[in-house]
């Protein structure tokens, strides 16, 4: 949805000829859209900043615009309440909080009354982009770091000898891509030992018998595959090996 949304950029840097062409969606389409509408918002609550594109390039005007949001809200909302009631997640909480949101909704709607005939249709429709696409920043920024908090995920670039070091940390997956002037780029993954040959876990293990943890890292660059092993005791690092 997120990105969705941020497709719209290019809208904001468009001319007015361009941004308030008269070309229609098709009534079909309008009816896809309108069931979309009502499905995800169902599943995630308010998407009218979803299809705002649809609306602002159907060539009405800006209080046709307005008018036609607030009619398939009112509908659609309707029709949310009932289903939610019967499902039982119609709480006094719920309610007490809409009620807030709905004075606050109505009291925004009134001021627009004296500000909608100030504004061009070119102003409305480039607020209209504007929002779409800082909405979807938001959500995508919020989506990522909720993701990212319950995966376990964490990123972190350091700067290294000649060079800069980014690593990335998903789940029990670790990677880390690596840059130097002398040797450029270089992509880094922890793997399992067992990932080795035999030949290659023997020589590892004879190296240092006194680490308690052994970690291997596989290194990719161009046409070049090597490994690393770090060699850690009591949680510190004690020895590092390069083989191939």
């Amino acid at each position: 949805m997120g990105l969705f949304l941020i497709s719209n950029l290019p809208f904001i840097f468009k001319k007015s000829e361009q941004i308030n062409s008269k070309k229609k969606t098709a009534n079909w389409l309008l009816g896809v859209i309108g069931f979309l509408a009502g499905f995800l918002s169902g599943l995630t609550g308010v998407v009218g900043l979803l299809f705002n594109k649809f609306y602002l390039r159907h060539g009405l005007s800006k209080e046709e615009i307005v008018a036609t949001r607030a009619a398939n809200e009112i509908i659609l909302h309707l029709i949310k309440i009932i289903l939610y009631t019967l499902f039982g997640l119609i709480s006094i909480k719920v309610v007490s909080i809409g009620i807030v949101v709905a004075i606050a909704a109505v009291l925004s709607s009134l001021s627009m009354k004296w500000i909608l005939p100030k504004l061009s249709e070119f102003i409305f429709k480039k607020i209209g982009y504007y929002a779409m696409v800082l909405s979807g920043f938001v959500i995508l920024g919020k989506t990522t770091s909720t993701l990212a908090s319950e995966k376990g995920g964490n990123f972190t670039a350091t700067s290294i000898s000649k060079g800069l070091e980014a690593k990335l940390k998903w789940q029990n997956a670790h990677f880390a891509m690596e840059f130097t002037y002398d040797e450029g780029f270089e992509f880094e993954q922890i793997i399992p030992i067992k990932d080795l040959t035999d030949d290659q876990q023997l020589f590892v293990k004879s190296k240092n018998n006194n680490a308690d943890q052994i970690i291997i890292e596989a290194v990719y660059a161009i046409n070049k595959k090597s490994y690393e092993a770090y060699y850690f005791k009591s949680n510190k690092l004690i020895d590092k090996i390069d083989f191939y």
